[in-house]
């Protein structure tokens, strides 16, 4: 699940309205799993809107080679919103 508490941690050196940004999307995926929205299904459509517009915005190639540094991020634990870092 996506929350917006347990993400902050993450966006602290993020701008302001990155930090916003994340408080509207925070709040629209709890109002969609309140309609019982699944969130496998919120995710897919989450990561669709998000890829699609940084393809309107920077072009195919740039996002194609931002997608590149992926793997190795979510691997490395940038996406996990539940660790702890020692």
């Amino acid at each position: 699940m996506f929350h917006h508490e347990n993400s902050q941690a993450l966006f602290e050196r993020e701008d302001e309205a990155r930090k916003r940004a994340l408080e509207y999307l925070a709040e629209a995926w709890r109002n969609a799993e309140d309609e019982e929205v699944k969130t496998e299904a919120l995710a897919h459509a989450a990561l669709f809107a998000g890829l699609a517009t940084l393809v309107e915005l920077y072009g195919e190639t740039a996002i194609s080679e931002l997608m590149k540094r992926i793997p190795d991020k979510v691997i490395q634990g940038e996406y996990t919103v539940d660790r702890t870092i020692q």
